[in-house]
């Protein structure tokens, strides 16, 4: 009779939950078509506004192709999760293009054509297996002018980066225009003859890398304007600028003009003066500034101090024989210190500073002030004029002091502001003077360190056959590559932040194991002390003996032992119930969850959409009154 109760219980939950999906799926075809819904915690199948934005303004139709080996990767379940989410948020930015974009899904099957078309692309294959099968996925995007952009493969740990890396290729390819940037430079950074050396230097590898990126268009510091049609502009060590060059960088950045700008209170790399006196290279070293626009920008900046830190001081050389000490002036900034939800930065391992300045936001209403490389707890600012003629690095910590707090080394600037100028400097027209930024505002990274960028911090050169090779130790020239590169892209493709990870922690689980693992541990660690008790209790008892039969127990002893024994098989029963109760706990959560999944949730959907109806015949009956 309770087999009966039990399966025909069985059966009416079947019948419900087969009427509960067939009412959703009418509804939800009939009812809600087009409308979407995105119940993940973290939002992982929609789409950043800018994201939106990039995808809404398509002056290009795209078409992406989506390489992913679905026979191969079936032993791989965490490639499949990743490829499925991958492909969702892929078919979602093809449901927002409004049909510019094109997405087709490719099996590169082995021995297809399919797998030539996409080892012709470059896309990379992963051997997998003992059979010597071949993995891909990749992505292409193509446009109708023959661009291309190309992902050789889609690395499930780099699954935070997608959207933005999906974001920049539709955006390249729907503007494949040239990006046009200028450099305004007080240092010498491109190739010519050094007098000092009475030899061709060669140019420094960030000026030869945003040469062969971009199209890339040297200005004298001393130029009387600035060039039309720049897409971004790049100051580095902007000493002795005029005022009216302030001015006109101050209006292109009003304008909405990206700026990348690295100025220094020691500039190691400025030899200043004639570089033929001794004296001269001596006295390397300058400071540079953009007061007032800096001050307008809501920044502050210090010339005449630079930032020491014990945790990223980097150990130098100081003579031959000698140890190699710690220089707190020349840092090595690690993770911490690195801005992990900055896409231009959250990748990056290690940024190499050094005589570096600090950037500190002054509260200028309307302005963001975002650090993108900061310094450690373990920093103070140190006199500049220390570093220029410092003979021993020891001799920084001789009185140093670090003041807790963390120095903005570089920092990314949005937002609002007023222009610097109240009116345009004598000789400069009146017309088109703007006197604040526009709606989009103003986007500006700032370094407050030229010697990021020298090749000594961050690059290693070997000649190889002739030529010369530049293998990088530190991520310098990645970080200021993916500035330039973020801030060429529109305001909607600087706006896209990394997101959160599709794999989620069961914390609920996690908390009852914690919880479960301590009452497990405080349990044997009762029992090991009572066995410790024991063993002290039978040694005492053995030493009060005066027979000569040591080795026989009394049966005082025994009866110790026996209690013993009969304790441990009880603390033995108690830790098999809190794995019991464990386990129990977690299949409760379980069902708890199934309840909701199965029967809460669609419950609370029908009840949704039939409120909606409800309330759109309301509307529609008040009309047609």
């Amino acid at each position: 009779m309770k087999q009966k109760i039990r399966s025909a219980y069985s059966a009416g939950i079947l019948v419900l939950l087969a009427i509960l999906f067939v009412t959703l799926t009418i509804i939800s075809s009939v009812f809600l078509k087009g409308m979407r819904f995105d119940l993940t915690e973290n939002s992982l199948y929609t789409l950043n506004e800018g994201t939106r934005n990039i995808l809404g303004n398509m002056d290009e139709p795209v078409n992406l192709y989506l390489y992913f080996s679905e026979d191969v990767s079936r032993d791989l379940p965490q490639f499949r999760s990743y490829a499925r989410w991958a492909g969702e948020m892929l078919e979602e930015f093809a449901e927002q293009s409004g049909g510019k974009l094109k997405l087709q899904r490719i099996d590169p099957t082995p021995f297809s054509p399919e797998e030539d078309q996409a080892a012709q692309y470059g896309l990379q294959g992963v051997p997998v297996g003992t059979a010597g099968d071949t993995l891909y996925f990749g992505l292409v995007g193509t446009n109708s002018l023959d661009g291309m952009e190309v992902m050789p493969f889609l690395q499930p740990d780099k699954e935070k980066f997608l959207e933005y890396d999906l974001a920049k290729i539709v955006f390249s390819l729907s503007h494949p225009q040239q990006k046009k940037v200028g450099l305004i430079s007080g240092l010498d950074m491109k190739a010519g003859f050094d007098p000092a050396t009475q030899s061709v230097s060669e140019a420094w590898i960030i000026h030869q890398q945003l040469s062969q990126l971009f199209d890339l268009q040297d200005i004298p510091i001393d130029t009387g304007a600035l060039p039309d049609g720049l897409d971004l502009l790049v100051l580095v060590h902007p000493k002795d600028l005029s005022e009216s060059m302030l001015y006109q960088i101050d209006q292109y950045v009003l304008r909405g003009g990206r700026l990348l700008a690295f100025v220094d209170p020691l500039a190691e790399a400025d030899l200043g003066g004639d570089p033929n006196d001794p004296m001269a290279r001596m006295n390397a070293g300058g400071s540079s500034t953009l007061e007032p626009l800096l001050q307008a920008w809501g920044v502050g900046f210090d010339t005449d101090r630079v930032i020491g830190d014990y945790a990223y001081a980097l150990q130098v050389s100081i003579g031959q024989g000698q140890p190699p000490v710690r220089h707190l002036g020349i840092l090595s900034v690690n993770q911490d210190g690195i801005n992990s939800s900055d896409v231009a930065s959250a990748d990056l391992n290690t940024v190499n500073l050094s005589s570096t300045g600090w950037l500190s936001h002054t509260g200028t209403d309307g302005s963001v002030f975002e650090p993108i490389l900061e310094s450690s707890q373990n920093a103070a600012p140190i006199d500049a004029a220390r570093l220029r003629f410092l003979s021993n690095p020891q001799d920084l910590s001789s009185d140093f002091q670090p003041t807790g707090d963390r120095y903005a080394l570089a920092a990314r600037v949005n937002g609002q502001v007023n222009t610097a100028f109240e009116q345009p400097p004598e000789g400069m027209p009146l017309m088109g003077h703007l006197t604040g930024s526009t709606e989009t505002g103003i986007n500006v990274v700032l370094f407050a360190d030229t010697d990021v960028l020298t090749d000594r911090l961050w690059v290693q050169k070997q000649s190889f056959l002739g030529q010369t090779v530049a293998n990088s130790f530190a991520d310098n020239g990645t970080l200021v590559f993916n500035l330039a590169d973020q801030l060429l892209g529109s305001s909607d493709l600087i706006g896209v932040r990394t997101r959160a990870s599709t794999t989620r922690p069961f914390d609920r689980v996690e908390a009852l194991k914690l919880s479960a693992e301590s009452r497990f541990r405080d349990t044997e660690q009762r029992l090991q002390a009572e066995l410790e008790e024991t063993e002290r209790t039978l040694t005492e008892m053995q030493g009060l003996r005066q027979d000569n039969e040591l080795t026989v127990l009394t049966s005082e002893q025994q009866d110790e032992v026996q209690r013993f024994v009969d304790r441990k098989l009880q603390i033995r029963s108690e830790l098999r119930q809190v794995q019991h109760d464990l386990s129990r706990d977690i299949e409760a959560l379980g069902m708890r969850l199934k309840f909701i999944n199965i029967v809460f949730v669609p419950l609370l959907i029908v009840i949704s959409a039939l409120v909606f109806r409800h309330m759109r015949r309301r509307r529609r009956e008040k009309e047609q009154a």
